[in-house]
């Protein structure tokens, strides 16, 4: 079954609104098509901003002049970047010691580079040790960059810098890098996950050191969204339910204490949960009700809770009801309104929240005045940089 990528808008008797598929419904409608510019901010010291320089930044930049950007991922450890246009071509920068920029080689770079020549990309994804995958309009799933735990899911562990297409399979929907592990779904709403597994994070009922071939998860058909970029997983199934699995020494896992599971478990018993966004040990979660959750390590305040306790299990943040897009970093939690405006909290030490300083909060603060955020990070590992989609 093949995929068909979205147009980032839509057309409606000459009024243009921003298509739901491919960013945050909400943000406005316009009479001309707007131009979604990309910024970034945080660590730069590998050059993850794609501002052409290694200098952080503590509030958000515009990277070059292209008002093109459809999908946008940052990831980890050294921290790199990644994105797809509007034409679906795909692009890459930052640190590149493994080949995980995909661009044939292991030199870093400061400026986004095309990663060959095709058109036909629909989502990226980069994980925290170096692992990178791509899913194309066609359905095929592509991986490359650092292999030594299987997490290309090709069948070995020879790292690669250019793409690699994992099997003959056309009908893979979307993958999350995690800790040296790839969970991805396919559109038959089965789960499948390789790579790294000391901690049960694959899923499959065991904690065998890695696989380097897919594995499917359990035999359900209604798996719907994935998030990994740590030690443990978060998923919700068409059903709305919430499940998760793996690492929990911090209760990242939010099933109410610090077990760790090699398999699925349902977080409570609620069907409301809309989407989910994974950091290093913290988790947050949007309901359909528009309200906004969060559990795991808060040693940051990245809970976004006013304090800096662990929790266990699923903490509402604060009482508003406009929470509709969220992403998670290495210790940073980030999240747009459905008014379009940026917020913010955690971890800072790199002005990695975009505020303009380095000091860290426990509470979502505003990030400058823009009612235009459309898209933030997504399926990103443990980055400290941010990467966001404004419109002009």
């Amino acid at each position: 079954m093949a995929i068909t990528i979205p147009s980032p808008y839509t057309q409606y008797t000459g009024i243009w609104k921003l298509n739901s598929a491919s960013a945050a419904v909400g943000a406005g409608t316009w009479a001309v098509p707007p131009t979604p510019k990309l910024y970034a901010w945080g660590y730069n010291g590998y050059g993850a901003l794609g501002l052409g320089n290694t200098v952080n930044r503590s509030s958000p930049n515009q990277v070059g002049s292209d008002t093109n950007w459809l999908q946008v991922c940052a990831g980890g450890y050294g921290n790199t970047s990644a994105a797809i246009k509007t034409n679906g071509t795909l692009w890459a920068w930052g640190y590149n010691n493994s080949g995980q920029l995909g661009i044939g080689n292991t030199t870093n770079y400061s400026s986004p580079k095309q990663i060959g020549a095709l058109t036909g990309w629909l989502q990226v994804s980069t994980g925290r040790y170096r692992n990178t995958a791509a899913i194309k309009t066609n359905g095929t799933l592509w991986t490359w960059g650092n292999n030594s735990l299987g997490a290309l899911g090709l069948g070995n562990t020879t790292s690669y810098s250019s793409p690699k297409q994992v099997g003959s399979g056309t009908n893979w929907a979307m993958a999350a890098c995690g800790n040296s592990t790839t969970i991805a779904i396919k559109t038959d709403g089965t789960l499948w996950s390789w790579g790294y597994n000391p901690q049960g994070q694959l899923g499959l009922g065991i904690t065998s050191y890695f696989t380097s071939l897919p594995q499917q998860v359990g035999t359900l058909t209604n798996w719907s969204k994935v998030s990994s970029v740590g030690n443990f997983c978060v998923a919700i199934k068409t059903d709305g339910t919430l499940w998760s699995w793996g690492y929990n020494v911090r209760g990242q896992l939010g099933l109410g204490d610090t077990t760790s599971r090699s398999s699925p478990v349902q977080v409570g018993a609620l069907t409301n949960w809309l989407t989910v966004a994974t950091g290093y040990s913290s988790c947050l979660a949007i309901k359909t009700d528009g309200t906004l959750w969060s559990w795991g390590f808060n040693f940051y305040g990245q809970l976004g809770l006013g304090d800096t306790t662990n929790r266990s299990s699923p903490v509402q943040v604060g009482a508003l009801t406009t929470w509709l897009y969220i992403a998670a970093t290495y210790n940073s939690s980030y999240s747009i309104k459905t008014n379009g405006t940026l917020w913010s909290w955690g971890d800072n030490g790199n002005g990695q929240l975009g505020l303009g300083n380095t000091t860290y909060y426990s509470s979502p603060k505003q990030v400058g005045a823009l009612t235009t955020w459309t898209t933030l990070s997504t399926f990103g590992g443990n980055a400290t940089h941010m990467l966001a989609i404004a419109l002009n």
